[in-house]
């Protein structure tokens, strides 16, 4: 391993030059691999990494993904291949288009990729009929829903649950303080100091984002669904019964119960703690 890099924040530098600058002139000859296809148009923000891999003259690159942005879509492998580099396309692309979900919803679909995250009885339930929530799961899954929260963009609850919780939705695991997404208000009312608004679930295609976590309340899980803007559902069930709670789910707009069902496909299961946490992903998702 000569070389190692990943976009830095702000979105600049790309992966490729940082790592090209590791590896500095021990880059002739060697192979390259890249997790998405080098960038070929021009930027104000920056230079094309394709014109970096042409000038370090790697033997080979191994790409995972082709660019969803019409503006390299192929033409950064093929630039490569005529410039005599020896270019392996669709390597572990399943993989990548995974890890890569944010940037390619927002690319192709004009939004941030959606993950709804909810904490629940094993009735279904989100609180109590008073609407007690804390805690319904234990020590390991909040500290897991942190680091979700570390890894996404923007996280957004209803604003009643703003005006009920004063939720702080921020990152509380040691060393990733400074990984708190931004804060969205779903709804009208009085927006809290730092916090963003939208009022209904389609404006957050204004939101420039990648990665958009949901945490609350019903009415808000409920409003996303129905508009079909889950990517990912990501459930934490605690081993308890409440029993006349709060369910965590309003009307999302089922008709037929047949309609229900091959909607989404289990991704990862585990056990924290005492809990359980099921990952489920769109069936029909682009990303």
């Amino acid at each position: 391993m000569i070389g190692r890099g990943w976009t830095q924040p702000g979105g600049r530098p790309h992966a490729e030059a940082v790592a090209l600058e590791q590896a500095g002139s021990a880059a002739a000859d060697a192979t390259i691999y890249v997790s998405l296809e080098p960038c070929a148009h021009e930027s104000a923000r920056g230079p094309a990494c394709t014109d970096g891999l042409i000038a370090a003259k790697p033997a080979r690159v191994v790409g995972a993904l082709t660019d969803p942005d019409p503006r390299t879509a192929g033409k950064g492998f093929d630039r490569l291949e005529a410039a005599g580099i020896t270019v392996k396309r669709d390597a572990m692309a399943v993989e990548a288009r995974a890890g890569l979900a944010g940037f390619v919803t927002r690319i192709t679909q004009r939004r941030p990729h959606v993950t709804l995250k909810l904490a629940t009885s094993l009735d279904g339930c989100i609180a109590t009929a008073d609407g007690s929530s804390r805690w319904i799961t234990g020590d390991a899954s909040r500290a897991h829903t942190h680091l979700e929260r570390a890894r996404c963009d923007a996280i957004l609850v209803g604003a009643g649950t703003v005006s009920a919780d004063a939720p702080r939705l921020d990152v509380r695991l040691p060393g990733l303080e400074d990984r708190s997404p931004r804060r969205i208000m779903l709804g009208s009312g009085e927006v809290p100091a730092g916090w963003e608004v939208i009022r209904n679930p389609e404006a957050i295609a204004t939101l420039d984002c990648n990665s958009l976590i949901v945490e609350g309340g019903a009415q808000t899980a409920s409003a996303f669904l129905r508009a079909g803007l889950v990517d990912r559902l990501m459930l934490y069930s605690a081993p308890i019964l409440i029993g006349g709670g709060r369910p965590c789910l309003g009307d999302i707009g089922l008709i037929n119960l047949a309609d229900a069902h091959g909607q989404w496909r289990l991704t990862d299961s585990r056990t924290l703690g005492n809990d359980r946490l099921e990952v489920y992903e769109a069936a029909c998702s682009q990303a």
